[in-house]
């Protein structure tokens, strides 16, 4: 291994710990059975990609959406434009019509239970993705239902992008904090001993974080690295979060309209950008 490629590995599993350091919901627990490197290989995936990128998320809480999911989704959308890549944020309602005049999206069917492997390999055959990826969407379980961190069964009102991974013919990235979104099915043994139902869904690349949104600036800090160029400067997770609670987004965690993610204020994951920032100086 050549020097850059250590220490490209040394700063990828820095921001790894710094992505699990709350250890909230166990995700510190999980990450020793990643292999190490995964923010890197991720972000050497993004960093490569001009071509259309899917970014699906959207976890209904109550009848609309939480911040949690939408907000890394547009960090990593902004992200992939500067990169010269061609983003799409696929999501079912009500996110699709809250993004739909301010962002090149696709829509899924909620509640879509019929054809569903069909419908995604149209949509790939469609849209001719480079990369896909999905930050906090709901993964099914063993039972090909989708379950809330409560237990709740919510497949009534979930879109289903799990095909999409599936079936993809291009590398594919899963983003979780809890055990229960898609791509967390790579660690199935381990999420099956956490306090949830687990998704059975993999994905190519699994990145695992206390609040799934922060996945989205430690991507944004690794690909920096890679170009020796600070994008995340303009990281602005609290104007997302203004935006995205005049569209009537809820936190997933205390289900109220608030300015918060995973019932933490937004000041925690703009803390984590300029730790991040520090750390890529």
């Amino acid at each position: 291994m050549s020097k850059a490629a250590a220490d490209y590995l040394a700063i990828s599993q820095q921001i790894e710990q710094l992505l699990v350091r709350q250890n909230l919901r166990g995700m510190a627990t999980l990450q020793p059975h990643l292999r190490p490197g995964s923010i890197l290989r991720a972000a050497k995936l993004l960093n490569q990609c001009r071509g259309t990128v899917l970014i699906g998320t959207g976890f209904p809480v109550l009848d609309t959406f939480e911040t949690d999911g939408p907000v890394g989704a547009i960090g990593l959308y902004q992200l992939l434009q500067k990169l010269g890549a061609n983003p799409v944020i696929v999501c079912g309602d009500p996110l699709f019509s809250a993004l739909k005049s301010d962002y090149q999206c696709y829509q899924i069917s909620v509640n879509q239970y019929n054809a569903l492997p069909e419908i995604a390999s149209a949509a790939l055959a469609e849209l001719k993705p480079q990369l896909v990826i999905s930050i906090e969407r709901p993964g099914f379980n063993a039972q090909q239902r989708y379950a809330n961190m409560r237990g709740e069964d919510i497949s009534a009102r979930c879109a289903s992008f799990d095909y999409f991974l599936t079936q993809a013919a291009c590398p594919t990235i899963g983003i979780g904090d809890g055990g229960n979104e898609i791509g967390m099915g790579n660690l199935l043994q381990a999420v099956s001993a956490l306090n949830i139902t687990p998704c059975v869904t993999q994905c190519d690349e699994l990145i695992v974080a206390d609040v799934s949104n922060w996945a989205a600036w430690g991507l944004a800090a690794m690909v920096s690295v890679l170009r020796n160029e600070n994008l995340l400067s303009d990281a602005n997770p609290l104007a997302i979060l203004q935006y995205l609670s005049a569209k009537g987004s809820v936190d997933g965690v205390t289900r109220l309209n608030t300015l918060t993610e995973d019932g933490l204020a937004h000041s925690e994951g703009q803390q984590l950008i300029d730790d991040l920032e520090l750390l890529i100086k």
